[in-house]
């Protein structure tokens, strides 16, 4: 299958392309002209997750991976659950935060890291690549972790200085080798923007093997297709159809993927984006005017994106006809509404993060009584410990995976948000 660049019509690449440059032209994003739709998904519904997953991405990837190296690779991608966690008759809580760094972001880097090696292997190559992404809180760990260690693979992962919670820098700001962390004098904005101009510069690109990581890499976006069919095939089957999603939302790849499910097949009835209080989506849903405003800080600090990369994407879905637009709502939630929707949940005798409880207050605010609500659970409590702890007076402990890290160095460098500063560091 051909992937089209969406602001470059004449330019047409493969999925190993794709993967391995990241941004195209124009820092144009890589998508299919059609998402491939799935025959019998009941059937599929009904498969082991690592049966299921192949049938999924074996349509998007077979033109440049076999079926054996496929299930090679989804089976050291795919090696934790995805549970579905009932919080009360109507509502359930989608948890993703069940792999080595405790985010859904485990998915698709994880896909990445086995799809680039593959590539490497099969055309002997020694290139070096250089990994550059930027991070509003996960998205670091599961790059960082995924990477680490594997040759001829350098990484360079950029974020928003004092913006992001301890324990999320802690899980990536501690490795060493081929990870270089820089805190960045900005917001979440500032690092993508400096992502994109190194992709501009031709003459880097080309000294270092620049790619990205980040959500525009269209393998994160097929991998993340998957957990939604594990959400839906927990559900009972007459239900199915009566299945609500909501995505809490920042950059928005999260539910692309999910918009792709359900092209492709999947029973999911509509979804709901919801934001913080950078809520350029959901005004746009509303008045059709794209004004993003300031980036705001806020509890969900990894949903503090004002320009969300991948809405691109799901508007090529939408005008091309493959997704119907009012299958979309949005909903801004605020900084009193994220807190006390924590407090409702725990009430309920479920205790999540300000992330998954932006989500949880989209359902609250639409669903209607004969609807099945899911909210994605996008990452462990205790990744943002000190503030989960202070909304709701209790004591989280540490999970093993953050307790070790918790007390190792930072090795990340300072920076301002300045282009030539980045690219001397890259090149040296």
């Amino acid at each position: 299958m051909q992937l089209n660049n969406l602001k470059d019509p004449n330019q047409m690449v493969d999925y190993a392309t794709a993967v391995k440059t990241g941004l195209g032209n124009n820092q144009g994003l890589f998508f299919p002209p059609k998402v491939p739709q799935l025959p019998n998904v009941n059937e599929l519904l009904a498969m082991s997750t690592t049966a299921r997953n192949f049938h999924i991405l074996q349509p998007l990837v077979k033109a440049n991976i076999s079926d054996d190296a496929l299930r090679s690779i989804i089976a050291n991608v795919f090696t934790f659950q995805s549970p579905l966690k009932k919080i009360n008759e109507q509502v359930a809580c989608l948890e993703l935060f069940h792999g080595p760094t405790l985010a859904f972001k485990d998915f698709g880097a994880r896909f990445m890291a086995n799809c680039l090696q593959h590539f490497s292997k099969q055309q002997q190559s020694s290139e070096k690549i250089t990994i550059l992404t930027a991070t509003s809180g996960d998205t670091g760990a599961a790059v960082a972790h995924a990477f680490h260690g594997l040759d001829n693979i350098e990484v360079v992962i950029l974020f928003p200085q004092g913006k992001i919670s301890e324990l999320q820098q802690k899980m990536f700001t501690t490795l060493s080798g081929n990870i270089r962390t820089v805190a960045v004098a900005g917001d979440f904005d500032d690092c993508q923007k400096l992502v994109k101009q190194s992709f501009d510069d031709v003459d880097l690109v080309r000294a270092v093997g620049l790619n990205s990581a980040n959500s525009i890499n269209v393998s994160r976006l097929f991998a993340q297709i998957c957990y939604y069919f594990d959400a839906v095939a927990q559900l009972p089957v007459a239900q199915r159809d009566q299945c609500v999603v909501a995505v809490p939302s920042g950059n928005f790849g999260n539910l692309c993927a999910g918009i792709m499910a359900q092209t492709m097949g999947l029973p999911i009835k509509r979804f709901i984006a919801s934001t913080n209080l950078n809520d350029t989506v959901p005004r746009y849903l509303k008045d059709g005017i794209w004004s993003p405003n300031d980036t705001v800080e806020t509890l969900s600090n990894a949903m503090d994106v004002s320009k969300p990369n991948n809405w691109p994407r799901i508007e090529y879905m939408i005008e091309s006809g493959q997704f119907a637009r009012q299958d979309l709502s949005g909903l801004a939630v605020d900084e009193m509404q994220t807190e006390n929707t924590l407090k409702t949940l725990y009430q309920m005798g479920y205790i999540s993060e300000p992330h998954a409880a932006v989500a949880y207050q989209g359902l609250q605010d639409s669903l209607a009584e004969d609807e099945l609500g899911i909210f994605l659970g996008t990452a462990h409590p205790a990744k943002f410990k000190s503030s989960v702890e202070a909304i709701l007076n209790i004591e989280l402990p540490l999970p093993d995976a953050i307790a070790e890290c918790a007390e190792k160095t930072d090795l990340s460098t300072n920076m301002s948000a300045d282009y030539v500063s980045l690219r001397n560091y890259i090149l040296g």
